[in-house]
């Protein structure tokens, strides 16, 4: 890399079952109320902005509260980490939404990012009266997404007339308030063929569910290529030593146990419209779960797609990182069972360790920013 190279980003996905909680990912979505624990989520933020993460993602789902209003809470808690609230484009009108992301904006100097979900799948959807297929979806968000850009522009009035949405007239008197920015960064999470053509058209990172690397790599050149930077979505199970991270990742599965493989077999039958979950599912059931000596789908049975994992010690994690760096992904969104111990590892003893070796070796700035 260049003396210019872009520095990486590294973001945390707040948990919605407690920020203690072993099980996440293990539970019935119906057991979970995200309000009981709203102190510890807080307190959880302000952690993350201190040990220097980037971003925390709030995503969004019937069992979670509204992730614009923690957007604002956890922004005004916090000083410097941008905040990542998820949106769908079927529960809410583009002129509202940005209306809202403005809102926030002002009240945290521009630290509110924008993750796009199209929908995992279409049951859930349902409570919100959207009835739309995978691809519908796809193309609704594009709809969608080309308003709010129009919007972020101040092109007024915005006349758009589309298959799903149409507006006439549209302005804000709000702008978007950030020292740098007219709109805020959006990352797009999918890894179907829809998902990455919708990021190169309007979206500045792709954020796609963790892969090998040489699975990864023919992926994500489209993306690249097109200027558009890349991110991976993955779970940590990390310990002093690859022996330490491998008891903790089995300790969670026994802790799982036959209610976790009840919780995420209900769950799957309710998302197989999402590429990228089928195959990780596919993968953790092809026989090894071990597809690189760091990547691991010990969990998934039992805490989903999501608990694939970058699994290992400080510097296994960063050579892992850095394999992925090679492949020009700049952007890594974590999330842990428990959260907030692993956070704290990660905090204080790999992230510097990160930013050490990018700057005496690729001339990155470690500044935050």
């Amino acid at each position: 890399m260049q003396a210019n190279a872009r520095r990486m980003r590294f973001h945390w996905s707040l948990p919605s079952s407690g920020v203690a909680d072993r099980r996440r990912g293990a539970r019935f979505r119906t057991e979970i109320n995200q309000l009981e624990g709203l102190d510890q989520q807080r307190d959880f933020c302000v952690r993350a902005d201190e040990l220097g993460l980037d971003t925390l993602l709030l995503p969004i789902g019937f069992q979670r509260a509204d992730p614009i209003v923690l957007a604002t809470a956890f922004g005004l808690a916090t000083k410097r980490v941008n905040l990542m609230p998820a949106s769908r484009a079927a529960v809410i009108s583009p002129t509202h939404f940005v209306q809202q992301v403005n809102a926030v904006s002002a009240f945290t100097g521009g630290r509110i990012a924008i993750n796009v979900v199209s929908g995992q799948g279409s049951n859930e959807l349902r409570y919100y009266g959207d009835f739309s297929t995978h691809d519908e979806r796809y193309q609704r968000t594009d709809e969608f997404w080309t308003i709010c850009h129009a919007l972020w522009r101040r092109e007024f009035p915005v006349d758009f007339t589309g298959r799903f949405i149409s507006v006439e007239g549209a302005r804000i008197n709000q702008p978007f308030v950030s020292p740098d920015r007219h709109r805020p960064y959006v990352y797009l999470g999918g890894s179907s063929d829809q998902a990455t053509r919708l990021a190169i058209k309007h979206a500045d990172c792709l954020l796609r569910v963790v892969e090998a690397p040489e699975q990864l790599r023919p992926k994500i050149e489209p993306v690249l290529a097109a200027g558009i930077e890349v991110g991976i979505i993955t779970n940590l199970v990390v310990g002093e030593t690859h022996d330490d991270a491998v008891r903790a990742g089995q300790s969670l599965i026994e802790n799982a146990g036959d209610r976790g493989r009840a919780a995420v077999a209900e769950w799957r039958g309710k998302t197989t419209e999402s590429v990228g979950f089928e195959e990780i599912y596919r993968l953790a059931e092809d026989g090894s779960s071990w597809l690189t000596p760091y990547l691991w789908t010990g969990l998934v049975p039992y805490m989903g797609p999501m608990s694939i994992s970058l699994i290992g010690g400080p510097d296994e994690i960063v050579e892992a990182i850095f394999e992925y760096r090679r492949l020009g992904v700049t952007q890594f969104l974590f999330q842990a069972r428990p959260d907030l111990p692993t956070l704290e590892f990660f905090g204080t003893s790999i992230l510097p360790k990160i930013r050490q070796r990018e700057e005496l070796t690729e001339g990155v700035s470690t500044g935050i920013g």
